[in-house]
């Protein structure tokens, strides 16, 4: 099975990573013992010259750009690439006429490159150059680590990618390299991007869910590349999740009607009751934050104080939580009644207590939880779970660093005037 690079700017299907771009036309040999092509390729040395790189036994600067020139009117350069010792390519642009080539990514510090350059002379014979150098080591030591999430682990295919940087990013150049270091692999392929939530985080999505049964690969290629002045990138540990099914649950609460759904088969229908007025459940798609077989749940932890109409202090059974200000999917005997045919919670969603079982039992982190027709607030963005799949998608690539035109600022939900906690 073959693993295909998301794409990561916003334009589909346009690879944003580390790879050389030779805008150059290739020639290919025809054969024919005549022909120039034929010929294996001749020494270019004397129809190119560097800059960038320092005479034999200095290193190169790793802040200055590499570039290479086609010497004279005898030939032209059709390709170049530029990659260290651990398969990271530089990448670069080539001017159409083939008089010029400049790396348009940073070189990494304290690395060995081995730079191959293509030409053809005017009769159309291929020429090659291939050049070693090293780099120098950074005079900082300052480094931006890079954490990802969720842990190792099969989720739901609503889980996104999370990027987590030990100190701010701010200036969007650096952003674009931060972001073109953090490579998403997923088989099978989907298309998806990156989007800022702040300075110190990202988030990477698909345009739609993740494929059930995928397997997510993420690593990065930003050690020791320069992102911004005395900044360089460090260390950043790979991570592989994979997907199971894909569980999709629609709670419709003008219906009172909770519908589960694995790979788009009905497989469950449940009455429920939602957030009755003044307290109505929030809007949208949620996703599973986890799962608590006993939760105690208390009003004043919401702001609803001790005695009044509305205070509770209860024992919460097969508690699927999908937000982190107290929003569960779980058992509330004490509602049977209204179950199916009004609402009458604090906010979140209840059901009988074999119905809850079954749910917890069928439901997974990173299944998505979606909910339609309530009076409520809609799902916030960020702050208070998993609310990425509420932005369009091109709302989201927009969020991207490497998006084409003004990046608007992240956008931050509506807060709920009440945090529901339960019932």
């Amino acid at each position: 099975m073959s693993t295909t690079l998301f794409s990561r700017g916003a334009k589909a299907g346009v690879s944003c990573t580390l790879l050389v771009v030779a805008l150059g036309a290739g020639v290919t040999a025809c054969g024919a013992d005549d022909n120039p092509l034929a010929a294996d390729p001749y020494d270019a040395a004397d129809q190119i010259s560097f800059s960038g790189l320092t005479e034999a036994g200095k290193k190169a600067d790793p802040e200055k750009p590499l570039v290479v020139t086609a010497s004279g009117s005898e030939g032209r350069i059709t390709d170049v690439t530029a990659v260290d010792a651990t398969g990271r390519h530089v990448s670069g642009e080539l001017a159409a006429d083939g008089s010029r080539w400049h790396s348009t990514s940073p070189l990494a510090a304290g690395a060995h490159y081995t730079l191959t350059v293509s030409t053809e002379n005017d009769d159309g014979a291929p020429g090659r150059k291939v050049v070693g150098f090293d780099t120098s080591k950074p005079a900082t030591t300052k480094r931006l680590n890079v954490t990802f999430g969720p842990e190792a682990g099969t989720y739901g295919v609503g889980e996104p990618v999370v990027a987590e940087l030990d100190q701010p990013v701010k200036d969007k150049a650096q952003r674009a390299v931060v972001e073109r270091g953090l490579q998403v692999v997923s088989t099978p392929a989907v298309q998806g991007s990156w989007y800022w939530v702040d300075d110190k985080q990202l988030h990477y999505r698909p345009k739609d869910y993740w494929p059930a049964n995928a397997t997510i690969q993420v690593h990065s290629t930003l050690q020791d590349i320069r992102i911004g002045d005395q900044l360089y990138g460090g260390t950043a540990k790979p991570l592989t999740i994979t997907t199971g099914d894909r569980v999709v649950a629609v709670t419709d609460a003008a219906t009172h009607r909770l519908t589960v759904y694995r790979n788009d088969e009905k497989i469950k229908e449940i009455p429920v009751t939602t957030g009755k007025p003044g307290f109505e459940t929030r809007n949208g798609v949620k996703v599973v934050l986890a799962k608590q077989y006993f939760v105690r749940m208390k009003s004043t932890t919401v702001g609803i104080a001790a005695g009044s109409s509305d205070s509770y202090d209860l024992p919460v059974y097969y508690a699927t939580r999908v937000t982190w200000s107290g929003e569960f999917v779980h058992a509330a005997p004490w509602s049977v009644g209204s179950q199916g045919s009004a609402n009458v919670s604090h906010g979140c969603t209840g059901m009988s207590t074999p119905n809850a079982k079954w749910f917890f039992d069928n439901i997974h982190e990173g299944d998505v939880v979606q909910v339609v027709n309530s009076k409520g607030d809609p799902m916030e963005l960020f702050d208070n779970g998993i609310g990425d799949w509420n932005l369009s998608w091109q709302k989201w690539l927009q969020g991207s660093a490497l998006a084409t035109g003004t990046r608007s600022a992240a956008p931050q939900g509506n807060q709920a005037r009440l945090s529901p906690q339960s019932l």
